[in-house]
Protein backbone atom coordinates (compact mmCIF):
# COMPACT_ATOMS: atom_id res chain seq x y z
CA UNK A 1 0.00 0.00 0.00
CA UNK A 2 1.09 3.50 -0.45
CA UNK A 3 2.32 5.93 1.80
CA UNK A 4 -0.64 8.55 3.84
CA UNK A 5 -0.47 11.81 2.29
CA UNK A 6 1.56 14.15 4.95
CA UNK A 7 -0.36 16.64 6.66
CA UNK A 8 -0.10 19.14 8.70
CA UNK A 9 -3.16 17.79 11.23
CA UNK A 10 -3.59 13.89 11.49
CA UNK A 11 -6.26 12.07 9.38
CA UNK A 12 -6.24 9.25 12.00
CA UNK A 13 -8.00 11.52 14.88
CA UNK A 14 -7.08 9.93 18.67
CA UNK A 15 -10.67 8.86 19.66
CA UNK A 16 -9.57 7.74 23.70
CA UNK A 17 -6.46 8.21 24.54
CA UNK A 18 -4.17 5.89 25.99
CA UNK A 19 -1.23 8.75 27.11
CA UNK A 20 -1.29 12.47 27.45
CA UNK A 21 1.63 14.43 27.69
CA UNK A 22 3.17 18.01 26.26
CA UNK A 23 6.78 18.33 24.14
CA UNK A 24 7.86 21.82 24.74
CA UNK A 25 11.28 24.00 23.35
CA UNK A 26 11.79 21.06 20.34
CA UNK A 27 14.88 21.56 18.32
CA UNK A 28 14.66 19.29 15.60
CA UNK A 29 18.24 18.24 13.77
CA UNK A 30 18.17 15.83 10.55
CA UNK A 31 20.75 14.35 8.55
CA UNK A 32 20.11 12.49 5.19
CA UNK A 33 20.38 8.59 5.08
CA UNK A 34 20.84 5.97 2.87
CA UNK A 35 17.48 3.92 2.76
CA UNK A 36 19.29 0.37 2.66
CA UNK A 37 21.48 1.40 5.43
CA UNK A 38 18.32 2.58 7.72
CA UNK A 39 16.10 -0.87 6.67
CA UNK A 40 17.79 -3.47 9.11
CA UNK A 41 16.95 -1.21 12.28
CA UNK A 42 13.17 -1.08 11.64
CA UNK A 43 10.84 -3.12 12.86
CA UNK A 44 9.48 -6.33 11.00
CA UNK A 45 6.85 -5.00 8.84
CA UNK A 46 7.84 -1.51 8.46
CA UNK A 47 10.05 -0.01 5.90
CA UNK A 48 12.39 3.39 5.66
CA UNK A 49 9.93 5.88 4.62
CA UNK A 50 11.67 7.89 1.84
CA UNK A 51 11.36 11.77 0.70
CA UNK A 52 12.94 12.25 -2.90
CA UNK A 53 14.49 8.87 -2.63
CA UNK A 54 16.42 9.46 0.59
CA UNK A 55 15.27 8.84 4.55
CA UNK A 56 16.48 10.57 7.36
CA UNK A 57 17.97 10.22 11.13
CA UNK A 58 16.98 12.99 13.61
CA UNK A 59 18.22 14.41 17.16
CA UNK A 60 15.35 15.86 18.69
CA UNK A 61 15.65 17.49 21.79
CA UNK A 62 13.29 19.28 23.86
CA UNK A 63 11.31 19.33 27.55
CA UNK A 64 8.34 16.46 28.16
CA UNK A 65 5.44 18.33 30.11
CA UNK A 66 2.77 16.50 32.19
CA UNK A 67 3.28 12.52 30.68
CA UNK A 68 0.31 11.18 32.06
CA UNK A 69 -2.41 7.96 31.41
CA UNK A 70 -5.47 8.15 29.93
CA UNK A 71 -7.09 12.10 29.22
CA UNK A 72 -5.04 13.31 32.57
CA UNK A 73 -3.85 15.15 33.92
CA UNK A 74 -0.48 14.40 33.63
CA UNK A 75 1.68 13.59 36.64
CA UNK A 76 3.59 17.01 37.85
CA UNK A 77 7.41 15.54 38.80
CA UNK A 78 7.59 12.16 37.33
CA UNK A 79 5.80 13.08 34.28
CA UNK A 80 8.22 16.12 33.50
CA UNK A 81 11.72 15.99 32.35
CA UNK A 82 14.22 16.66 29.36
CA UNK A 83 14.64 14.13 26.81
CA UNK A 84 16.67 13.41 23.54
CA UNK A 85 16.08 10.96 21.04
CA UNK A 86 17.68 9.45 18.09
CA UNK A 87 14.89 8.32 15.37
CA UNK A 88 14.23 7.49 11.74
CA UNK A 89 11.15 7.14 9.83
CA UNK A 90 8.55 4.16 8.83
CA UNK A 91 5.80 2.95 6.84
CA UNK A 92 4.12 0.01 7.48
CA UNK A 93 1.88 -2.31 5.28
CA UNK A 94 -1.15 0.33 5.96
CA UNK A 95 0.51 2.50 5.00
CA UNK A 96 0.46 4.67 8.37
CA UNK A 97 3.70 7.05 8.11
CA UNK A 98 5.47 7.12 11.82
CA UNK A 99 9.12 7.20 13.53
CA UNK A 100 11.14 4.26 14.76
CA UNK A 101 13.12 5.38 17.65
CA UNK A 102 16.67 3.84 18.36
CA UNK A 103 17.40 5.72 21.49
CA UNK A 104 15.30 8.39 23.91
CA UNK A 105 17.44 9.58 26.75
CA UNK A 106 15.31 10.97 30.35
CA UNK A 107 16.11 11.85 33.34
CA UNK A 108 13.47 10.44 35.45
CA UNK A 109 14.10 7.51 36.12
CA UNK A 110 10.85 5.75 37.39
CA UNK A 111 9.26 6.33 33.42
CA UNK A 112 12.00 5.05 31.37
CA UNK A 113 11.82 1.47 33.53
CA UNK A 114 7.79 1.52 33.01
CA UNK A 115 8.43 2.59 28.96
CA UNK A 116 10.92 -0.64 28.72
CA UNK A 117 8.44 -2.93 30.59
CA UNK A 118 5.17 -1.99 28.66
CA UNK A 119 6.48 -0.89 25.06
CA UNK A 120 10.14 -1.90 24.85
CA UNK A 121 10.75 1.32 23.85
CA UNK A 122 14.39 1.98 24.04
CA UNK A 123 14.88 4.80 27.02
CA UNK A 124 17.96 5.16 29.14
CA UNK A 125 18.09 7.17 32.33
CA UNK A 126 20.62 10.33 31.49
CA UNK A 127 21.93 13.31 33.56
CA UNK A 128 20.28 15.77 31.06
CA UNK A 129 19.61 19.61 31.21
CA UNK A 130 18.04 22.04 28.95
CA UNK A 131 18.88 25.78 29.30
CA UNK A 132 17.27 28.71 27.79
CA UNK A 133 19.40 32.07 26.99
CA UNK A 134 16.98 34.75 25.02
CA UNK A 135 16.75 33.18 21.88
CA UNK A 136 19.56 30.29 22.54
CA UNK A 137 18.45 26.65 23.48
CA UNK A 138 20.98 24.11 25.29
CA UNK A 139 20.28 20.76 25.37
CA UNK A 140 22.53 18.09 26.78
CA UNK A 141 22.74 14.17 27.59
CA UNK A 142 25.03 12.42 29.22
CA UNK A 143 24.93 8.76 30.12
CA UNK A 144 27.36 5.66 29.91
CA UNK A 145 30.00 5.43 26.57
CA UNK A 146 27.41 8.07 24.96
CA UNK A 147 26.37 11.56 25.12
CA UNK A 148 25.02 14.56 23.66
CA UNK A 149 25.42 18.24 23.51
CA UNK A 150 24.05 21.04 21.26
CA UNK A 151 22.41 24.42 20.74
CA UNK A 152 20.23 26.20 18.81
CA UNK A 153 18.64 29.89 18.08
CA UNK A 154 15.86 30.23 17.30
CA UNK A 155 14.58 32.58 14.55
CA UNK A 156 11.84 33.68 12.74
CA UNK A 157 8.30 31.83 12.32
CA UNK A 158 7.85 29.67 9.37
CA UNK A 159 4.47 30.89 8.06
CA UNK A 160 4.69 27.42 5.51
CA UNK A 161 6.75 24.84 6.11
CA UNK A 162 8.38 23.12 2.74
CA UNK A 163 7.38 19.74 1.99
CA UNK A 164 10.61 18.00 3.67
CA UNK A 165 10.09 19.96 7.06
CA UNK A 166 6.38 18.60 7.37
CA UNK A 167 7.56 15.10 6.44
CA UNK A 168 10.24 15.66 9.18
CA UNK A 169 7.35 17.13 11.55
CA UNK A 170 4.05 15.95 10.93
CA UNK A 171 4.17 11.73 12.26
CA UNK A 172 1.04 10.39 13.58
CA UNK A 173 2.59 7.75 15.57
CA UNK A 174 5.39 5.58 16.44
CA UNK A 175 6.58 1.84 15.28
CA UNK A 176 7.83 -0.51 18.21
CA UNK A 177 8.79 -4.22 18.25
CA UNK A 178 6.76 -5.05 21.85
CA UNK A 179 5.05 -8.21 23.09
CA UNK A 180 6.59 -10.54 20.41
CA UNK A 181 5.11 -8.11 17.46
CA UNK A 182 5.42 -5.21 15.76
CA UNK A 183 3.17 -2.32 17.17
CA UNK A 184 1.78 1.23 16.06
CA UNK A 185 0.98 4.08 19.07
CA UNK A 186 -1.11 6.75 17.01
CA UNK A 187 -0.71 10.34 17.90
CA UNK A 188 -3.15 13.51 17.95
CA UNK A 189 -1.68 17.03 18.48
CA UNK A 190 -2.19 20.87 16.95
CA UNK A 191 -0.40 22.00 13.75
CA UNK A 192 3.44 21.96 14.50
CA UNK A 193 4.46 25.79 15.49
CA UNK A 194 7.84 25.60 13.21
CA UNK A 195 10.37 28.23 13.92
CA UNK A 196 13.68 28.34 11.80
CA UNK A 197 17.07 27.45 13.40
CA UNK A 198 20.48 28.20 13.63
CA UNK A 199 22.65 25.54 14.41
CA UNK A 200 25.39 27.23 17.04
CA UNK A 201 27.28 23.49 18.02
CA UNK A 202 26.55 20.61 18.13
CA UNK A 203 28.93 17.20 19.94
CA UNK A 204 26.99 14.03 20.09
CA UNK A 205 27.52 10.64 19.71
CA UNK A 206 24.26 9.18 20.49
CA UNK A 207 23.32 8.62 16.62
CA UNK A 208 26.41 6.41 16.08
CA UNK A 209 26.06 4.27 19.74
CA UNK A 210 22.86 3.22 18.19
CA UNK A 211 25.13 1.42 15.34
CA UNK A 212 24.14 3.97 12.47
CA UNK A 213 27.22 5.58 10.86
CA UNK A 214 28.24 9.29 12.49
CA UNK A 215 26.95 12.34 11.28
CA UNK A 216 30.43 13.67 8.89
CA UNK A 217 28.64 16.88 7.96
CA UNK A 218 26.03 19.60 8.87
CA UNK A 219 22.14 18.36 9.43
CA UNK A 220 20.31 19.18 6.42
CA UNK A 221 17.32 20.71 8.52
CA UNK A 222 17.39 22.67 11.91
CA UNK A 223 14.08 23.75 12.78
CA UNK A 224 12.84 25.08 16.96
CA UNK A 225 9.09 24.66 17.98
CA UNK A 226 7.87 26.14 21.05
CA UNK A 227 5.53 22.85 21.42
CA UNK A 228 2.38 20.79 21.51
CA UNK A 229 0.11 19.37 23.72
CA UNK A 230 -0.19 15.31 22.48
CA UNK A 231 -2.00 12.29 23.32
CA UNK A 232 -1.58 8.84 21.84
CA UNK A 233 -3.96 6.22 21.11
CA UNK A 234 -3.31 2.53 22.39
CA UNK A 235 -0.98 0.33 20.15
CA UNK A 236 -2.47 -1.98 17.18
CA UNK A 237 -0.36 -4.16 15.39
CA UNK A 238 2.14 -2.84 11.99
CA UNK A 239 -0.54 -4.51 9.49
CA UNK A 240 -4.15 -4.05 11.10
CA UNK A 241 -5.77 -0.28 12.02
CA UNK A 242 -7.32 0.13 15.45
CA UNK A 243 -10.90 -1.25 14.66
CA UNK A 244 -14.05 -0.31 16.30
CA UNK A 245 -13.98 -0.95 20.17
CA UNK A 246 -10.14 -0.42 20.11
CA UNK A 247 -8.45 2.24 21.79
CA UNK A 248 -6.93 4.71 19.15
Amino acid sequence: MNPEDVTPLTTRPVGRPWLVQQWRDLAFLHWPLDPAVVAPFLPAGTRPDVFDGVTYVGLIGFRMVGLGPLRGPGLPYLGTFCETNVRLYSVDALGRRAVVFLSLDAERLIPVLTAQATLRLPYRWARMSLRRHDDVYEYTSRRRAARSSFAVRRGDPIAEPTPLEHFLTARWGLHTRAWGRTVHLPNDHPTWPLHRAELLHCDESLIAATGLPAPTGPPASVLYSPGVPVVFGGPSTAGRAAGAGSPG
